[in-house]
């Protein structure tokens, strides 16, 4: 039987740290001031989020260039040439450009879009968009429509925040980094290899709680605001009903988590990690308690990287598998929830 397997693993964070301590003091180019620019400090962050540091880019970085460095870690951790990849799945919310989608740039970064064989899909399911990727790969992969797929999360989000009070409860959350997997087929008729489950799902109606609203096609021009207008600015900047993302988030993550054990017929003795989208630590703990998973087995990096949305997953996941906790043949558990509202489960062995 054909199956899906992850050939390699990658991720890539930029060099600066930015603790918590510094963010009060930062401007909308990230440069320290000396006064306070935000009402806000690192216990207030810590108590909401868990979060104590994140990583940002340096001007004039592209998310494809983040991508670019994760994806040719998880090439060469896969032994596969850049030039065998027929497909990338590039989910972000936090494109190079308004279109075309990145995944043509990282096409070109890494020297085969010239070669006329790899179909480039760009998806945007926000913070869900590593498990959406996943269950994509899985299908074309299945059904023999290709062969060796990079998915990819990256996300520069830095660049989009609202340094300021007024956007403190959404600009501690993320920061900046990337994830990816090389996946190729698997002839085996054992269920416990290779990606063995995936579900997602969606609901429209929890659309408008989590948005970056800047670009509404509707207008004419579309682009109608003074961005030094403090009222009209705002549109330039994430917008989050932080209660209700929050709940549902928790609700969602552990009905998919349980879903996906019943589904596959697991305990969490079977399984050696959870991996949750990292939006809050507060929601991963909620969530933990909720499914009844062993705390010694659950995975989290948003203390040290912040929400880094679409790239969270393989992020967490290589994070720890460097530091020798994670290994090959481990089988994992990841949930995830973002906006749109989506949400979804997955089961994997790396």
């Amino acid at each position: 039987m054909l199956r899906t397997q992850i050939l390699g693993i990658g991720s890539y964070v930029p060099d600066r740290v930015v603790k918590n301590e510094e963010i009060p003091f930062l401007d909308d180019r990230h440069h320290a001031q000396a006064t306070k620019q935000t009402e806000t400090d690192d216990a207030w962050i810590q108590q909401r989020t868990g979060i104590k540091e994140r990583r940002y880019v340096t001007e004039g970085t592209y998310t494809s260039d983040l991508a670019l460095e994760a994806a040719k870690r998880a090439l060469a951790d896969a032994g596969v040439d850049a030039s065998e990849i027929d497909c990338i799945i590039f989910g972000t919310l936090s494109p190079d450009i308004h279109f075309p989608g990145s995944g043509v740039f990282l096409q070109k970064k890494l020297g085969i879009a010239d070669k006329g064989n790899c179909a480039c899909f760009d998806i945007r399911q926000q913070c869900s968009a590593f498990l959406y990727g996943l269950q994509m790969a899985d299908a074309f992969i299945r059904t023999g429509t290709y062969k060796r797929i990079l998915l990819v999360g990256a996300e520069v989000h830095s660049h989009s925040l609202d340094f300021s009070t007024r956007g403190r409860d959404v600009m501690v959350l993320f920061g900046d980094g990337a994830g990816a997997v090389v996946l190729g087929p698997l002839e085996s008729s054992d269920a416990r290899t290779g990606i063995m489950y995936t579900k997602v799902a969606a609901d429209g109606t929890g659309a408008d709680y989590l948005k970056l609203p800047v670009f509404d096609i509707s207008r004419a021009p579309y682009l109608q605001y003074d961005p030094k207008d403090r009222e009209q600015n705002k549109e330039m900047y994430p917008y989050m009903d932080g209660k209700r993302v929050y709940v549902r988030a928790v609700r969602e993550m552990n009905l998919a988590t349980q879903q996906a054990l019943s589904a596959t017929g697991l305990t969490w003795a079977d399984v050696d990690w959870f991996v949750p989208h990292q939006a809050n630590l507060r929601i991963n703990e909620q969530v933990a308690a909720l499914a009844q998973i062993p705390t010694e087995k659950c995975l989290n990096t948003i203390q040290f990287f912040g929400n880094t949305t679409a790239a969270t997953v393989p992020l967490t996941i290589d994070y720890w598998r460097q530091q020798g906790k994670v290994k090959k043949g481990d089988l994992i558990v990841s949930s995830v929830f973002g906006s749109g509202f989506t949400w979804g489960a997955a089961v994997f062995r790396i």
